[in-house]
Order: C-alpha cells, then sequence, then structure tokens
C-alpha cells in the first residue's frame, strides 16, 4: 500500500462531514501521544491548516501522563496546531478501568468541542483497531451492530465523532510519525495481557491467517447490513405501529426474527423505556411469542388474540406499609 497523506486524510474526511461544511469545519483532533495519533497530528496539521486543535486528554492514571500530554503540546505547537490538555472532573475508576477511561475521554472532548464551537472530533482509529474490535464482539457473541465494530462517522454527547483512517493499517499511521521525526509515547497498557484488547493484538500479531484487512473488511459488510435492517426496521415501526394514549400497539405479523426484535426495541424506546440489554429483550421477545405477558423496565407488554403485541407503561408497585 502506498503512503497515506494529507490529501487521503482530507478527502475521507470531507466525505464523512456534510458536503456544505467539508470546507470551512472546525475540527479538534484526538493526540494521546501513541504512533497512530500523532500521525494523525502530522496529517491534520497539513490537511487542514488554521482548522485544527488537537485534545490530550491526561486520564491522571499513570504518573508520567501529565508529562506525556506536554510532550504532545510541544509537538503540536511545533506543527502550529493549539492545543488543549483536558482531565477528568473526578478520578477514573472502576471494574472496567478501560472502558471507563475512554468514556471519561470522550465526554470531556465533546463536551470541549461544544464549548467552542467546533463541528467534529477527529481519532486516528485505524484498519487493525478495527480488526481488533471485530474479534473482541465475537468472543462476547455480540449481533449484527456490535459486530459492525467502530463506525467511521458517529456522534458522542452531542458531537460528531469521525474515523477517517479506517481504511488504513496501523503500519501507515507508524510510518507517517517516523518520517516525521516523532517518538511516540509508550502506555504501557498496551502491551498488559490483563486487557482483552492486548489479548487480541497479539492473537493477529500471532496468526498469519487472521489478516486484519479481511477481518476490516467483513466489520464493513456488517455495517452495511446493519444499517439496512435499521432501514426496514424504520419502514416496519411506521407500517405497524398503532398508539393510542399510552398504549402501543405492535404488529410482529410475518416479520422475520430480527425485525421483530427490533420492533419490541423500538416501541420500547417509544414508551421512554431505557434501551434494553440484549438478553433482557430477547426474553421479552420469547415471552411475548410463548403466548405471555412480560414486564421490561417501565413498560407491560402482553400479547393479544389477534396476534398483535400491547405495550404500556407498567403499573407502580406499592411499598408496603411502614
Amino acid at each position: 500500500m502506498r503512503g497515506l497523506t494529507p490529501a487521503d486524510l482530507a478527502a475521507t474526511t470531507a466525505a464523512l462531514l456534510a458536503p456544505a461544511s467539508a470546507h470551512a469545519a472546525r475540527l479538534a483532533l484526538a493526540v494521546s501521544g501513541g504512533a497512530d495519533s500523532l500521525a494523525l497530528l502530522v496529517l491534520g496539521a497539513s490537511a487542514f491548516p488554521g482548522r485544527v486543535v488537537a485534545l490530550t486528554f491526561d486520564h491522571g492514571l499513570r504518573a508520567e501522563s501529565r508529562a506525556e500530554a506536554e510532550s504532545v503540546a510541544l509537538v503540536a505547537a511545533r506543527l502550529g496546531v493549539p492545543h488543549c490538555i483536558l482531565a477528568p472532573d473526578r478520578p477514573i475508576a472502576g471494574s472496567s478501568l478501560q472502558a471507563a477511561a475512554r468514556d471519561a475521554r470522550y465526554q470531556a472532548m465533546a463536551a470541549w468541542c461544544r464549548g467552542e464551537g467546533f463541528d467534529a472530533l477527529l481519532t486516528a482509529h485505524h484498519q487493525d483497531d478495527q480488526a481488533e474490535t471485530l474479534l473482541l464482539r465475537l468472543a462476547r457473541g455480540s449481533g449484527i451492530a456490535g459486530l459492525a465494530g467502530v463506525r467511521a462517522a458517529t456522534a458522542i454527547a452531542g458531537v460528531r465523532v469521525l474515523r477517517p483512517l479506517l481504511a488504513w493499517p496501523r503500519a501507515a499511521l507508524a510510518d507517517v510519525t517516523a518520517a516525521a521525526g516523532l517518538t511516540p509515547v509508550d502506555d504501557p497498557a498496551n502491551r498488559d495481557p490483563r486487557f482483552d484488547r492486548t489479548r487480541a493484538r497479539a492473537l493477529l500479531a500471532d496468526t498469519k491467517w487472521l489478516d486484519p484487512a479481511r477481518l476490516a473488511a467483513s466489520a464493513h459488510h456488517l455495517a452495511e447490513a446493519e444499517e439496512a435492517l435499521s432501514w426496514a426496521a424504520a419502514r416496519a415501526k411506521e407500517s405497524r405501529t398503532e398508539r393510542t394514549g399510552d398504549r402501543l400497539f405492535l404488529d410482529p405479523e410475518g416479520l422475520p426474527a430480527e425485525l421483530r426484535r427490533r420492533l419490541l426495541a423500538q416501541g420500547l424506546a417509544e414508551l421512554g423505556a431505557p434501551r434494553p440489554a440484549g438478553p433482557a429483550l430477547a426474553r421479552l421477545l420469547t415471552a411475548l411469542e410463548a403466548g405471555k405477558t412480560a414486564t421490561l423496565g417501565s413498560v407491560k407488554a402482553r400479547p393479544l388474540a389477534n396476534g398483535r403485541w400491547a405495550l404500556a407503561p407498567a403499573p407502580l408497585r406499592r411499598r408496603p406499609a411502614a
């Protein structure tokens, strides 16, 4: 594969943005200091002169993290890119530390983008990340939406998040960083075998028949399938949903299993129920198809004699008298 260039980044980013704003959008770059994000910084400085800022989130999980964030600031200054260091409001903790850190990072960066009027946040996710994500989701038994992997464009906390480098391998980004004469930050967590992603990365490195490019292609095909199913589910909702007051009637007759599941999930959402986890939704669907009434969260669902499902707010449980 030929070398990755600023023109590649500019073209892919423009394709992900609304055409009217592609050439004027103000863009934030998520730069941790690793080889991948430094490549994004180098490419972004040339591709979007005067329209980018680099954001580095200091998680505060390692003693070196502040110095590493400040080293990114020096690189950004050398490239003529404004830089801002963000930090969490409270210490990051929890049983899944990487997930908590990721959530805190996105929330802080999205809040900054909203406050400063930036149009999108760009991350340096690449082809190998996509392959790792697919393996992790397969291991967890994810459905099509999960197996679609990292999305090229999504929204987080009200901000557009773009991943314009998903078609490029990790090696291509490393080449950009090396050609710029930059030394990436070395985060030991990336080698810690306690983390699932580290083990997935090692599996890909040690198993030659697991080609990251082909795995990423599968994720892309699954993303297209997910888009098609979402479109079909929206059409089903339009034609198979009837609302009377606070009650919702769904007609699942003849729909494939996946569209019945999505129709039910859409009905729950319309009545204000929190998005259910996959197993909980599966149990509710099984109950309805077995002719049983069941409750999920704040919604009671029951099958009707005509084959439809009736959804309504569940009665409030009375507290025992004191």
